[in-house]
Protein backbone atom coordinates (compact mmCIF):
# COMPACT_ATOMS: atom_id res chain seq x y z
CA UNK A 1 0.00 0.00 0.00
CA UNK A 2 1.42 3.53 -1.40
CA UNK A 3 1.51 6.22 1.56
CA UNK A 4 -1.02 8.23 -0.89
CA UNK A 5 -3.51 5.31 -0.53
CA UNK A 6 -3.24 5.19 3.04
CA UNK A 7 -3.60 9.16 3.59
CA UNK A 8 -6.34 8.89 1.17
CA UNK A 9 -8.16 5.83 3.12
CA UNK A 10 -7.38 7.66 6.62
CA UNK A 11 -9.33 10.68 5.05
CA UNK A 12 -11.92 8.60 4.14
CA UNK A 13 -13.06 7.05 7.07
CA UNK A 14 -11.63 10.37 9.39
CA UNK A 15 -14.53 12.19 7.31
CA UNK A 16 -16.97 9.33 7.29
CA UNK A 17 -16.48 9.05 11.33
CA UNK A 18 -17.47 12.71 11.54
CA UNK A 19 -20.19 12.74 9.36
CA UNK A 20 -21.44 9.26 11.45
CA UNK A 21 -20.81 11.18 14.98
CA UNK A 22 -23.04 13.93 13.92
CA UNK A 23 -25.38 11.44 12.44
CA UNK A 24 -25.50 9.90 15.94
CA UNK A 25 -25.84 13.42 18.14
CA UNK A 26 -28.52 14.55 16.28
CA UNK A 27 -30.56 12.04 14.02
CA UNK A 28 -30.32 8.85 16.54
CA UNK A 29 -31.05 10.79 20.10
CA UNK A 30 -34.49 9.67 20.90
CA UNK A 31 -35.10 7.31 18.16
CA UNK A 32 -32.89 4.63 19.45
CA UNK A 33 -31.77 3.11 22.40
CA UNK A 34 -29.13 4.57 25.16
CA UNK A 35 -27.25 0.87 24.72
CA UNK A 36 -27.66 1.59 20.51
CA UNK A 37 -26.88 4.96 21.07
CA UNK A 38 -23.37 4.31 23.18
CA UNK A 39 -22.86 1.13 20.86
CA UNK A 40 -22.87 4.14 17.97
CA UNK A 41 -20.79 6.05 20.08
CA UNK A 42 -18.25 3.52 20.00
CA UNK A 43 -17.67 2.83 16.58
CA UNK A 44 -17.23 6.24 16.06
CA UNK A 45 -15.02 7.17 18.47
CA UNK A 46 -12.91 3.42 17.46
CA UNK A 47 -13.15 4.90 13.57
CA UNK A 48 -11.69 8.42 13.77
CA UNK A 49 -8.66 7.04 16.56
CA UNK A 50 -7.55 4.64 13.91
CA UNK A 51 -8.14 7.23 10.99
CA UNK A 52 -5.51 9.03 12.98
CA UNK A 53 -3.26 6.31 13.32
CA UNK A 54 -3.71 6.05 9.36
CA UNK A 55 -2.62 9.44 8.84
CA UNK A 56 0.51 8.72 11.27
CA UNK A 57 1.13 5.32 9.35
CA UNK A 58 1.49 7.36 5.89
CA UNK A 59 3.56 10.02 6.87
CA UNK A 60 6.15 7.00 8.48
CA UNK A 61 5.90 5.24 5.08
CA UNK A 62 6.25 8.95 3.39
CA UNK A 63 9.30 10.15 5.51
CA UNK A 64 11.53 6.80 6.11
CA UNK A 65 14.05 6.41 3.84
CA UNK A 66 13.30 2.93 3.76
CA UNK A 67 9.82 2.02 5.49
CA UNK A 68 9.62 -1.70 6.66
CA UNK A 69 6.81 -2.98 4.45
CA UNK A 70 5.00 -3.92 8.75
CA UNK A 71 3.63 -0.22 8.14
CA UNK A 72 1.85 -1.17 4.53
CA UNK A 73 0.23 -4.61 6.15
CA UNK A 74 -0.27 -2.73 9.55
CA UNK A 75 -2.21 0.18 7.39
CA UNK A 76 -4.33 -2.88 5.78
CA UNK A 77 -5.07 -4.32 9.17
CA UNK A 78 -6.39 -1.14 10.59
CA UNK A 79 -8.54 -0.65 7.21
CA UNK A 80 -9.58 -4.09 7.79
CA UNK A 81 -10.37 -3.78 11.47
CA UNK A 82 -12.59 -0.34 11.26
CA UNK A 83 -14.83 -1.93 8.51
CA UNK A 84 -15.75 -5.33 10.16
CA UNK A 85 -15.74 -3.85 13.99
CA UNK A 86 -16.76 -0.06 12.93
CA UNK A 87 -19.19 -1.65 10.63
CA UNK A 88 -20.71 -4.09 12.78
CA UNK A 89 -21.10 -1.89 15.52
CA UNK A 90 -23.22 0.78 13.33
CA UNK A 91 -25.08 -2.31 11.90
CA UNK A 92 -26.19 -3.35 15.34
CA UNK A 93 -27.02 -0.27 16.47
CA UNK A 94 -28.79 0.44 13.66
CA UNK A 95 -30.91 -2.85 14.06
CA UNK A 96 -29.08 -5.42 11.67
CA UNK A 97 -29.41 -9.10 13.30
CA UNK A 98 -27.40 -9.74 15.98
CA UNK A 99 -25.27 -12.37 14.33
CA UNK A 100 -23.27 -9.34 13.21
CA UNK A 101 -22.18 -9.07 16.29
CA UNK A 102 -19.84 -11.93 16.02
CA UNK A 103 -18.08 -9.84 13.55
CA UNK A 104 -16.65 -7.21 15.70
CA UNK A 105 -14.28 -9.23 17.11
CA UNK A 106 -12.80 -10.02 13.93
CA UNK A 107 -12.59 -6.42 13.76
CA UNK A 108 -11.19 -5.86 16.82
CA UNK A 109 -8.10 -8.53 16.09
CA UNK A 110 -7.37 -6.49 13.00
CA UNK A 111 -7.13 -3.61 14.96
CA UNK A 112 -4.47 -5.20 17.22
CA UNK A 113 -2.58 -6.75 14.02
CA UNK A 114 -2.06 -3.24 12.64
CA UNK A 115 -1.11 -1.94 16.15
CA UNK A 116 1.68 -4.84 16.43
CA UNK A 117 2.85 -4.13 12.99
CA UNK A 118 3.54 -0.72 14.04
CA UNK A 119 5.43 -1.85 16.80
CA UNK A 120 7.53 -4.27 14.65
CA UNK A 121 7.88 -1.48 11.95
CA UNK A 122 9.10 0.57 15.56
CA UNK A 123 11.97 -2.14 16.46
CA UNK A 124 12.97 -2.51 13.22
CA UNK A 125 14.00 1.78 12.87
CA UNK A 126 17.76 2.51 13.09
Amino acid sequence: MTPRLVLILASAFGATAVAAGAFGAHGLRGNVTERALEIFETATRYQLTHALVLVAIAILMQILPEPPSSLSIGAVAIALGMVLFCGSLYGLSLGAARWLGAIAPLGGAAFIVGWLCLAVAGWKLT
